[in-house]
């Protein structure tokens, strides 16, 4: 079932758990992925090239349901596999606008996870650099390996020389990360985490710990990519060779005032400007949207440089979409589809199950067909918005059931009821037609 074949158990009952919440897994999505094989391949040659030096972008579109968010925590297993630091940033107005680069760094650090670090890896990913450069300097046999101060030394010119070019125009990031190294061999942990919180981006760090390191102020818009570029040198030196950064619902942008919205959008021009200029080398930036945001005029056709950079071709079938386009359209699930993932969910919990053999037989490829029918029917026909609630009744309701009860028969002893109360707001908006709770007799 999975591209190992071999599921763990731990991988397994996250996913279960998960989907018995409601919730979408934080990992083990390869086990769930139905209809992304022909994104793949294009994709893993992308993550090999950002892995080698290079830069990458894609912008995911799709209607709510086609499984943009999936799709993108889909993309970050993969990319950790391959060694990158994933993070994954919600575009809001309110939270993080796009237009302050300052914030959606700040978010991006809070974010950033590696594949021993799943949150928060902010403070292990520069250890983990500073440990590499001493390792490296101890390596030539310069140094010996009780010449503390001698060592010290070393360490800041080696870091001097990789950040270089980052430091030509961002010296401060380079100075904090001196000022957290020396507060943190002096043993001053104060110091050393307010660094490490600044370096991050965050506001209000004390004034004392700023003039240790011989900084000043907050971080600022115009700092913010020059710290990025200089987390994704410590990235690539600490041996994670790349960043996948995924903006996800940037379709907010249309609901700003229009000021707003007009700094958004040339923020993310700006972001793609710099990506193709070379600057970034090691960032594969995703963007998520509905058609509307990339087709409509309050989107990114009010920008037309923009809108150029993100012109794809979706007048064909979309079985003829390339992989390669800027933009990969997602077409969510149809009835197939649906039928195809539960009866993965079926599978991947029957494994480990006390009974496998009366978990399959029960819950056979017929009733899983109409489950996801009948759930389909009582959210208004909407195949899209129907795959959280449908995982989360066929898990709960009936699985868990004819895995505790060896007299249970979802045909005879089980009514599908779909509550409000247990429904986000599109999921309520395409069961409307329907009055309080809804109840459906399977056949």
């Amino acid at each position: 079932m999975s591209e190992t074949g071999v599921v763990s158990a731990a991988r397994r009952r996250e996913v279960i758990d998960a989907l018995r919440r409601g919730t979408v897994p934080q990992a083990g999505l390869d086990l769930l992925a139905v209809g992304l094989d022909r994104f793949a391949g294009s994709l893993d040659d992308e993550l090999a090239t950002v892995a080698k030096g290079g830069a990458a972008f894609h912008a995911i579109r799709g209607d709510y349901g086609a499984g943009k968010t999936f799709f993108a925590r889909w993309l970050g297993e993969r990319a950790k596999r391959a060694g990158l630091a994933v993070t994954e940033i919600q575009i809001s107005d309110t939270e993080t606008p796009l237009h302050r680069l300052e914030t959606v760094y700040r978010r991006l650090t809070e974010r950033l996870t590696i594949a021993t670090h799943p949150a928060s890896a902010l403070r292990p990913v520069i250890d983990l650099w500073f440990y590499t450069l001493e390792e490296e300097i101890l390596d030539t046999g310069e140094i010996a390996d009780d010449d503390a101060e001698g060592l010290a030394r070393a360490v800041e010119e080696l870091m001097e020389e990789r950040l270089a070019v980052v430091a030509r125009a961002t010296p401060a990031f380079a100075a904090a990360l001196r000022g957290y190294r020396r507060a943190r061999s002096a043993g001053d942990t104060a110091t050393a985490e307010a660094l490490i919180a600044w370096i991050g981006g965050q506001k209000s760090v004390a004034a004392s710990a700023r003039r240790a390191a011989g900084v000043r102020g907050d971080l600022d818009h115009f700092a913010a990519l020059g710290f990025l570029q200089g987390l994704l040198t410590v990235l690539r030196d600490g041996g994670h060779p790349g960043l996948l950064v995924v903006l996800d619902e940037i379709e907010t942008l249309q609901r700003v005032r229009g000021d707003v919205r007009e700094r958004g959008l040339n923020a993310l021009r700006q972001l793609l400007d710099e990506i193709d200029g070379g600057r970034f080398p090691g960032l594969f930036l995703v963007i998520t949207g509905t058609p509307a945001f990339f087709d409509g005029q309050q989107g990114a056709q009010r920008l037309p440089p923009l809108a150029q950079r993100l012109a794809t071709d979706f007048t064909t079938d979309p079985r003829f979409d390339s992989p390669r386009a800027v933009q990969l359209r997602l077409t969510g699930f149809d009835l197939p589809r649906l039928g195809e993932l539960g009866r993965r969910v079926r599978d991947l919990y029957a494994s480990a199950s006390r009974h496998p053999g009366r978990i399959t037989s029960t819950v056979d490829d017929a009733y899983i067909a109409e489950l996801a029918t009948a759930v389909t029917g009582g959210l208004g026909g909407q195949v899209g918005v129907a795959p959280r609630v449908f995982l989360r009744k066929l898990v709960a309701d009936v699985l868990d059931r004819v895995e505790q009860f060896d007299d249970f028969d979802p045909r005879r002893d089980y009514a599908l009821t779909i509550s409000a109360n247990e429904l986000n707001e599109p999921e309520r908006s395409a069961a409307a037609a329907s009055a309080g709770d809804v109840d459906l007799d399977l056949p």
